[in-house]
């Protein structure tokens, strides 16, 4: 179930802004890329699970072994079809900060203009950058970066969200016992995705909001 925000005027600026960002055709050297994070309940088997065989799938027990937890950091750009998921043992801001740079600095070292989309956690702000680097080094980084952030409690809006839930469909939706496994499997669908150019068909658009929502609207 999604919480919906009071669409305050507040509200409907950052949403209109993400809706005309998202209606934009491809910009190749502008991409938009939106951003958000998971953890990860690492569970390993208590016994060993039964082999498969011929009509009967793979038996685990019902007892499992709690190994700790993790935190992945999810990009995707969708009309480009490429997404970065990075796995680290924490969500601190020095993590965030470092997942950024390496987008910047890796990912999308050529483009003119990146817009980041994300949401309103205290660690997604320019100030977080300038803690952990420094004002004149926060500034060099995010010089070709131009901030989105989605309405509070409109996490709908950020597209991040979607590609997490297909990440958790199609990887994350069985025991993984240790870091080593969850990365190598990550590593693998996130290859595989963006070989196939996965994109994410983003339709809603600012007419269909006021169609929607307008009657909810209050100054």
């Amino acid at each position: 179930m999604w919480c919906i925000g009071r669409m305050t005027k507040e509200y409907r600026q950052r949403m209109y802004d993400l809706l005309d960002l998202y209606a934009r055709p491809f910009r190749p050297g502008e991409p938009v890329v939106c951003l958000d994070e998971k953890s990860k309940q690492l569970l390993g088997d208590s016994r060993a699970p039964l082999p498969i065989h011929p009509g009967t799938p793979v038996r685990q027990d019902y007892e499992y072994v709690r190994a700790g937890t993790c935190n992945l950091f999810v990009a995707v750009e969708s009309k480009g079809g490429r997404r970065t998921v990075l796995v680290t043992d924490r969500r601190a801001k020095p993590d965030f900060v470092a997942f950024v740079r390496y987008l910047l600095e890796q990912v999308y070292a050529t483009a003119r203009r990146v817009h980041l989309v994300m949401d309103n956690l205290n660690t997604h702000f320019r100030k977080c950058f300038e803690e952990v680097l420094g004002v004149k080094e926060a500034q060099a980084l995010l010089r070709r970066v131009v901030f989105h952030y989605t309405p509070k409690h409109a996490s709908w809006l950020n597209m991040a969200e979607i590609e997490i839930g297909i990440l958790d469909r199609q990887c994350l939706n069985r025991r993984l016992p240790n870091r080593a496994v969850l990365v190598a499997e990550v590593d693998a669908w996130q290859q595989r995705r963006n070989a196939d150019q996965r994109g994410i068909a983003w339709s809603f658009t600012r007419q269909d909001a006021d169609k929607k929502m307008a009657r909810h609207y209050v100054s």
